[in-house]
């Protein structure tokens, strides 16, 4: 079993040590710095705190949960690192079978280790490639995040209702990683709603690349120029430029 614990602690560390010049644009998250970065994903840590130790089971967002920070104010690396160990707290000390609020399929305190991982990873690499790094993610991880990204994707309201206008019901889009035992087909399916399976697959657009880059390809992260694509390129760019968490 995967110690998500551990690897958000690990994942915070290195986004805080990456929080130096907080005044750094960060490109893939268009108009915030690497001080909105840090600040969103501290945010985060602490929604998750609220909502576990309050064991809330009606829908609330993390902008609606006290963050500590003065109005107006942002965070820092030494903000950032203290909600982390609170999470990690509260991680370790409630049940997992705990009912809880969740926007993704489980409704169970066990979703939100996961999520914070992928949430503190993904931005980590905003971060490194907004100063100039090229993120390292090892292929488990990032086929664990690929799988996690299409396990919540159907779930994620503010996505499927943008996916539905698009009048793609039916399409096929092919993942298939160069570097690992990875293939997936999404399928996009009524209402905006998609539906994935593992294999090899024909799809009406397809992918390959390094797992690494299929998972930052989903979120927004990398472009499709850097990766082999075939088939249907402008179906490719319009679902991922929706889909995109």
């Amino acid at each position: 079993m995967t110690d998500y614990r551990a690897q958000i602690q690990s994942e915070t560390e290195r986004l805080a040590a990456l929080a130096g010049d907080l005044s750094v644009p960060v490109p893939t998250c268009p108009g915030w710095t690497l001080a909105e970065l840090v600040t969103h994903v501290g945010r985060l840590h602490r929604w998750a705190v609220h909502m576990l130790r309050g064991q809330v089971r009606e829908r609330l967002w993390s902008r609606q949960v006290p963050d500590g920070l003065a109005e107006g104010a942002t965070g820092d690396a030494a903000w950032l690192t203290a909600g982390a160990a609170e999470l990690l707290e509260t991680l370790a000390s409630t049940d997992p079978d705990t009912e809880v609020w969740t926007w993704g399929p489980d409704n169970r305190a066990s979703w939100w280790p996961r999520r914070m991982f992928f949430e503190s990873l993904v931005h980590r690499a905003d971060a490194e490639l907004a100063l100039g790094i090229d993120p390292e993610i090892p292929a488990g991880t990032a086929i664990d995040g690929i799988e996690e990204f299409l396990h919540n994707l159907p779930y994620a309201v503010w996505v499927t209702r943008s996916l539905a206008g698009l009048g793609l019901e039916g399409a096929t889009i092919h993942l298939h990683a160069s570097d690992a035992d990875g293939e997936w087909t999404i399928t996009q399916g009524p209402a905006g709603k998609i539906e994935w399976a593992r294999g090899h697959a024909k799809g009406d657009a397809a992918v390959k690349g390094p797992v690494s880059d299929l998972l930052l390809l989903l979120y927004g992260r990398r472009s499709p120029d850097a990766l082999t694509v075939h088939g249907d390129r402008e179906l490719l760019d319009r679902w991922l430029s929706t889909a995109s968490l």
